[in-house]
């Protein structure tokens, strides 16, 4: 039908062009700054449509373009202008950062001893890189009320490439608490992630000091879930005014439980001094029942035969 087919039509000709311009970029990283003549003689197209394509990249930022540097005496003329590969046009190719961060922290745990201590030696690197990064966070929480700053740090994350996002987490049937949940749909260092999961707990860590309370990892990119997701309980403010008005919030507040023995008992009562007074008491009740049965038992019996 007319449709579908004009529109397979026009998605096969954007994806030749992407592919074109794709070629165009690959050019520039083999052969390093390129003018739009070099190019389209080395591609076999026209210099119109190679200045297309510069022209499309040149917007998403893939190039940018230089003036040709030359060697020795220089013509008359403009120079030859060229275009070459910004930072973000390279991130598009293959890197290897990920084997080199890899490799990087394998050689500390080696260099610590292996064993355990190259696990410590591995944690103390990933708790002071999450420092670092924890004192930019910092900052952007501390212009927000505390129940904001799960999605401050959201955004925070988000500006560092993790896409995170906040939402509201409802109490369950098991009891959990309710709070949020601080969602990473990326990890930059997802793969480094897998091998050594210390930069996880590192940043788990770090999440609970700059939210001031325990938070819990439910599930993370590094061992195959889709999403990074930590909850975040809600905090309470009645129990914290408590622990304030109590001492200190670090500290619990002892509870002085009365037991039922003891209940109604006046302050300052030694206990044993009203234990021999209760049984005194006892003994005189006693007494006093014993006197009254033999005064009445002549008076139960009058009237009767002795024999």
């Amino acid at each position: 039908m007319p449709g579908p087919a004009g529109h397979s039509t026009a998605s096969g000709g954007h994806d030749e062009q992407q592919g074109t311009r794709n070629k165009v970029a690959r050019s520039i990283l083999d052969h390093g700054p390129s003018t739009a003549a070099e190019l389209a003689l080395r591609l076999g197209l026209t210099q119109a449509a190679v200045r297309r394509h510069l022209d499309s990249l040149l917007g998403e930022g893939v190039v940018e373009p230089r003036e040709k540097r030359v060697y020795g005496s220089r013509g008359r003329g403009r120079p030859a202008k060229v275009f070459a590969l910004t930072d973000c046009g390279r991130d598009a190719f293959e890197q290897d950062y990920d084997n080199l961060a890899a490799d990087a922290l394998r050689w500390i745990a080696q260099s610590a001893g292996g064993g355990e201590r190259g696990d410590a030696a591995v944690a103390d690197f990933a708790r002071a890189r999450a420092a670092a990064q924890a004192e930019q966070y910092r900052r952007e929480l501390e212009r927000v009320p505390p129940e904001e700053r799960t999605r401050a740090l959201a955004d925070a994350l988000t500006k560092d490439g993790y896409a995170a996002t906040a939402r509201s987490a409802p109490a369950s049937a098991g009891g959990t608490a309710a709070g949020e949940q601080l969602c990473q749909h990326h990890c930059p260092v997802a793969h480094t992630a897998e091998q050594f999961p210390q930069l996880c707990e590192a940043e788990t860590e770090v999440f609970s000091r700059l939210l001031g309370t325990h938070v819990q990892r439910l599930a993370t990119i590094a061992h195959g879930d889709g999403v990074c997701t930590t909850f975040v309980p809600n905090s309470h403010p009645a129990s914290a005014a408590e622990g304030h008005r109590g001492g200190s919030p670090s500290q619990p507040r002892t509870v002085t439980r009365t037991s039922s023995k003891t209940a109604g008992r006046p302050a300052g009562e030694n206990p044993s001094r009203t234990s021999k007074t209760n049984k005194h008491a006892s003994k005189t009740d006693n007494s006093k029942t014993r006197a009254s049965n033999a005064t009445t038992a002549p008076a139960n019996t009058a009237g009767r035969n002795p024999a």
